[in-house]
């Protein structure tokens, strides 16, 4: 079978591997479309297991399955979890699945961008979603990407009426954008550096959009009367952007760290004015079965439209080229991209 092996973000090569073998647990997916997330092209973390098969955000049909396994047929069209939580241990009890090592340690093989892909046992036990027939696998590659947007807004406790800033207007940003308003947000506000991504932040449900190079907080105040704002929410890892959240945030709000520096930044909070104004700061990584569940219905419902993210679906042999993309902001002629799908097995 052909796969995509990741080397680093200008070199991803189409390689061959043998088609995996199953075990009596376990059910092999011919993958369909597995979308390419931001995370796939930060560098500096993926380069340390490299080479690797990359890709999470994967939908396909189940082509056999374990003569142990009942709850799945062949034929079957399903989305599959990379990583899962044990549901056991004390981070599980306690709500946080994310920390949890089972889930650290999880994986399907040999990875998301390969034309057919062995799931493990646990995965198949409670990673398996069996998709809707109104649902398009363009759609299904969504649910990860969106299950830890659903995540990070319960654990902030969104509330219709807030006051809510995304600082950082690519794929995650506009996803915090779509559910935000479909939660019943307040005034949604977004900042991004790039004037494109501010134009379709602003037609996916974003009030009003601010350059991040000028003065964002003051801007804020202007459009959100008077106002800092209840949540600010960052979606890049530009240290600039985290320092320029702290003095967006409004008393009694939140700040959402969805993205993550690179290693070894610092960020000083000002802890006196934190504590005084009862401000939290709250990072969220990744998503739980359960938020994979909400992803999928929201997405059903058509209450997140996550279709009009697409910009670019390409075969397996262009996969460089939407690494590029992604890592990019544009393709080699210079146009705007958001989210690349790569299309397996045609």
């Amino acid at each position: 079978m052909r796969v995509g092996m990741y080397y680093n973000n200008k070199d991803v090569r189409v390689e061959e591997m043998p088609k995996p073998e199953i075990g009596a647990d376990e059910i092999l997916v011919k993958a369909a479309a597995c979308g390419i997330c931001g995370s796939d092209v930060l560098e500096w973390y993926r380069i340390k297991k490299a080479p690797i098969v990359l890709g999470h955000e994967m939908a396909g049909e189940i082509v056999e399955v374990g003569k142990n396994v009942t709850k799945y047929s062949i034929g079957q069209r399903v989305f599959v979890s990379h990583h899962i939580p044990c549901n056991t241990c004390s981070y599980c009890l306690n709500g946080y699945h994310t920390a949890c090592d089972t889930l650290h340690s999880t994986n399907f093989f040999p990875g998301g961008f390969s034309e057919y892909i062995r799931i493990p046992a646990l995965n198949v036990d409670r990673g398996v979603f069996p998709l809707p027939d109104e649902m398009s696998y363009d759609q299904a590659v969504f649910i990860e990407p969106l299950a830890c947007v659903v995540r990070a807004q319960r654990l902030v406790k969104i509330r219709p009426g807030q006051s809510v800033v995304v600082m950082g207007s690519g794929i995650s940003g506009l996803l915090h954008i779509m559910l935000a308003k479909a939660l019943g947000a307040g005034r949604i506000i977004a900042t991004d550096i790039n004037e494109d991504r501010l134009k379709t932040a602003k037609e996916l449900g974003a009030e009003v959009t601010i350059n991040a190079m000028e003065d964002v907080p003051e801007k804020i105040k202007l459009v959100n009367d008077g106002k800092l704002a209840d949540l600010v929410v960052v979606c890049t890892g530009a240290l600039p952007a985290f320092k320029q959240a702290l003095k967006s945030v409004d008393r009694g709000g939140t700040i959402l760290a969805f993205a993550t520096s690179n290693p070894g930044e610092d960020l000083p909070v000002p802890l006196n004015d934190f504590w005084r104004n009862e401000i939290k700061l709250m990072p969220s990584y990744g998503n739980a079965p359960v938020d994979a569940v909400q992803s999928m219905e929201l997405i059903r419902a058509g209450r997140v439209s996550v279709e009009k993210l697409i910009s670019h679906k390409i075969p397996l042999d262009r996969i460089e080229e939407g690494f590029f993309m992604t890592a990019n902001g544009h393709d080699h002629k210079g146009e705007k991209s958001l989210k690349v799908i790569v299309e397996l097995n045609k």
